[in-house]
């Protein structure tokens, strides 16, 4: 269980945790997950092995505000971005994207150039994670100081 209380939010995040492409490791996605609803969050998981078209026609009919995408087998540089250009090509440029992983420093740059911010690796605190994702709703999807 996870030891992040809950924020009193002006409504509920609704976010969607997805392993975008050939990566079975779902442990994190899962403590995430988990995490993300303690906190307040309403959590759509995308399960195991969905392409980046099925991760954002998924943020697209469930509404999200945030995709929260995780790697662990170093296609980030390729999975992310492709999802960033397929909901921009189906008109869905407000949705955020968030990403964590395995992943280098010099990538994570490049990912945020993208759009895709976070970037967080391994045993980072669950806290900073959702902080992040509560703050960039806040700011750029509900537009709020």
């Amino acid at each position: 269980m996870s030891s992040v209380k809950p924020e009193k939010l002006e409504r509920k995040i609704r976010i969607l945790v997805a392993k975008p492409g050939l990566d079975g490791h779902d442990r994190g996605a899962l403590i995430l997950s988990r995490a993300f609803r303690d906190a307040g969050m309403e959590v759509i998981y995308s399960g195991l092995l969905p392409t980046p078209d099925d991760v954002a026609q998924m943020a697209i009919d469930e509404d999200v505000d945030v995709v929260a995408m995780s790697l662990l087998n170093g296609a980030h540089m390729t999975a992310f971005p492709m999802v960033g250009r397929i909901l921009k090509e189906k008109g869905a440029r407000d949705i955020l994207l968030v990403g964590g992983g395995i992943i280098p420093e010099e990538d994570k740059k490049l990912l945020q150039k993208d759009g895709i911010t976070g970037n967080f690796g391994p045993g980072t605190p669950l806290k900073t994670i959702i902080d992040h994702i509560i703050e960039r709703v806040r700011k750029e999807r509900w537009k709020l100081k």
